[in-house]
Order: structure tokens, then C-alpha cells, then sequence
């Protein structure tokens, strides 16, 4: 039940999947975060540059190695971190930069990747959101997670992400060094490799015998395992993500035509054309002009709950968080454009399990929302 045969399977899946060589599989994505910014040395006095719009995790786990957390303004476009906002920003303490597929969408990952390498820092790609997509770049498909502009790539499998564990998380690598270190940090720091075992101090006699329960802990580790039921229903999940994704798709299809008439609500961006076939959609996120319609977010919200369509709004800009002010100095004002976004985002429904009519009902709710415009 703890650690069994459908861990390693289950990551030898996902690796196949994303065209990785490593997958390693723990029990949440923000232990992921951890584990990659441990790996990558990553230590106080540091600097690491994400973006504003995303979950606190992204950020929360550099402050949990004693590095700086700092965030770049995002792109109009996809509202992921923006490549030439992070350029601006770099500063000569940055040594990793977290970039964040936000909703299902990669950053534009070869020139994130290209600023941070040529000034010696780390890239890990928080793709939380994305599981099962990819990107085009140069002609060609990549996927998310196996791609070469990432050194360590995050991915969450919480219930309501685009596949679910229960719970879990899983990085994946192709980078033998870091995957060997995170696997060792994963549990414990626990060695159990006998070619690889440094001894406990003595050369002879009973302390130094070496039998077959001998483990040795070589770093300051954690409890970050999933376990084996976890990894079952992940199997079982990953074998369906091909339909989830698709299905996913043709609903944002159907939104964006019903949608794009309407003067008062922007649809989704994407960064190219012809990735549009290859995103794995998590959320569905639209701005509206709350101004412009008379209402407000907290009105919209209620009115669309009352002909029962939920809704929601992700994220709160992270450093706008009294944590974050308080510790780091930041304050309104520092990523006009993630502001800007927060104030117009509204996500509505978005899983496979949407039938026609489901998402019939929130079409039309949404657009009653302002009755007397188009």
C-alpha cells in the first residue's frame, strides 16, 4: 500500500506520456516545488523569480528553502509569466526562475528558458495546470514536462486538476543528477543502494556489517511518497487523459464562439495558433468589463449562482498577500498587469464530465448576465 509496484509503474507511464526520462512521483505538487528548488541548491540569500498569477504554492516553496520569492509582471495575452517582464526584472541574486502554465497554457518556454540559462540560472516549470498538453515551437510539438527548456517540470494530480490521484504531484526530468537527488529527498534522504552506502563510522565488527535491512541517510529528507492505491487510480486516470483532454477542448471551442460576440467579456488568449490543438484546458477564465455591464464581480457571481452555474476567480496577484507584503516590502503597483487581470477574471465551469446541455446552461447564463447588450 505505501510503496509498491504501481508507484514505479505509474511513473514509468507518465514519463512515457510527457517523453521524460525521469518521473518521480510524491504526494502533492507543492512537495514537488520543494523537492525541485532543494535539488536545483537552491538556498537563503537567493532569488527566484515566478509569476504573480498563481496558486500561493508556486511562491510559498521558494520561501520554504529561505530564498527570495520575487514576481515578474504577466503577458496580455496568455496572463503567464511574460518573458521580457522577467528580463527587466532579472537581477544578479536570481538563480531559478518558476515559470507557470496558467489554466492549461505553457509560458512561452523557449525564451524564458534562453534569458535564465544565459545568466546560470535553474528553469522549473510549474505545470500544475497542464497535464497531457504541449506547445509547437519551430514546427514541431512538444509536450509539457518533456520538453528541453525546463530542467525539473511540476505537475499536480489534486481532484479537481485534469487528472486526480486523490492527491499527488509528480516531477519529471532528464536530468539523471536531479532525479537521483529528489528520489533521495523524497523519503528521508533514506539511501538504501549497498553501492552507494558511506558506512556509520566503523570498519569492523558488528556495526559495520551490512545486511539486507541496512539503509543509510545521506541528506535531511522528507515524507513526500505517495502510495501505491494513490498510483492505481493514477494509472487508471493517465490511460483516460487523452479523452479529458480533448473533451476539455471542445468545450472551450463552444465558449469562445458563443462568447465572441460579446463587446463587454474578453475569451482566453493563446500565445499561437497552432497550439490550440495541443493545450490541456484546467480552467476556463474570462475577463469582463464590470464596469461596463453594471454590475459587480460579487453581483455577476450571484446572478449566474442563481440560474445554477458556479463560477470563481483565480488568483489573488501572490504578493499582494499580507504574508508577502510584510516580509518582502511588495505592495500594489508592482505587476500592473496581473492586477489589472485579477480585477477582470471570472472562471467558469470547465471538466469533462459538462454535458451539451451543461454547457448550453452556462452560455446562456452568462449572457443574460447584461440582458440589454449583445
Amino acid at each position: 500500500m505505501r510503496a509498491g509496484p504501481e508507484i514505479t509503474a505509474f511513473e514509468n507511464e507518465f514519463a512515457a506520456m510527457t517523453g521524460a526520462r525521469h518521473a518521480i512521483a510524491v504526494n502533492n505538487a507543492t512537495a514537488a516545488l520543494h523537492l525541485c528548488l532543494l535539488a536545483a541548491g537552491i538556498r537563503a540569500g537567493d532569488r527566484v523569480i515566478t509569476s504573480p498569477n498563481t496558486f500561493l504554492s508556486s511562491a510559498n516553496a521558494v520561501a520554504f528553502v529561505g530564498a527570495i520569492p520575487d514576481f515578474a509582471d504577466i503577458d496580455p495575452v496568455t496572463r503567464n509569466l511574460d518573458a521580457g517582464a522577467l528580463e527587466a526584472a532579472w537581477t544578479a541574486d536570481v538563480k531559478a526562475v518558476i515559470p507557470v502554465a496558467y489554466a492549461g497554457q505553457p509560458a512561452d518556454m523557449p525564451r524564458i528558458a534562453a534569458i535564465a540559462r544565459a545568466r546560470g540560472a535553474m528553469v522549473i516549470e510549474d505545470a500544475s495546470h497542464a497535464t497531457g498538453g504541449g506547445f509547437i515551437h519551430e514546427g514541431k510539438e512538444w509536450k509539457t514536462g518533456g520538453h528541453p527548456w525546463a530542467d525539473m517540470t511540476v505537475f499536480s494530480f489534486h481532484p479537481v486538476k485534469t487528472m486526480t490521484t486523490g492527491e499527488g504531484g509528480m516531477i519529471t526530468t532528464c536530468d539523471d543528477g536531479l532525479a537521483a537527488a529528489i528520489r533521495l529527498l523524497r523519503s528521508h534522504g533514506v539511501e538504501r543502494d549497498a553501492s552507494l552506502f558511506q558506512g556509520l563510522g566503523v570498519s569492523e565488527g558488528p556495526l559495520a556489517e551490512v545486511g539486507p535491512w541496512t539503509y543509510e541517510m545521506h541528506a535531511l529528507g522528507y515524507n513526500y511518497r505517495i502510495t501505491d492505491i494513490q498510483c492505481a487510480l493514477g494509472r487508471s486516470q493517465l490511460a483516460k487523459l487523452p479523452r479529458f483532454t480533448e473533451e476539455r477542448r471542445r468545450i472551450v471551442a463552444r465558449y469562445n464562439e458563443a462568447f465572441s460576440g460579446l463587446p463587454w467579456l474578453a475569451t482566453p488568449g493563446v500565445r499561437q495558433e497552432a497550439d490550440r490543438a495541443h493545450l490541456s484546458w484546467h480552467l476556463y477564465t474570462v475577463e469582463i468589463d464590470f464596469p461596463a455591464t453594471g454590475l459587480t464581480r460579487t453581483e455577476a457571481m450571484a446572478l449566474l449562482r442563481e440560474q445554477g452555474v458556479g463560477s470563481q476567480v483565480l488568483y489573488i496577484p501572490v504578493y499582494l498577500q499580507p504574508w508577502y507584503r510584510q516580509t518582502y516590502g511588495y505592495g500594489p503597483g508592482k505587476c500592473p498587469d496581473a492586477e489589472a487581470f485579477y480585477t477582470r477574471a471570472l472562471s467558469l465551469p470547465m471538466h469533462p464530465s459538462l454535458t451539451d446541455d451543461d454547457v448550453s446552461r452556462v452560455i446562456g447564463a452568462v449572457r443574460n448576465l447584461v440582458p440589454g447588450l449583445p
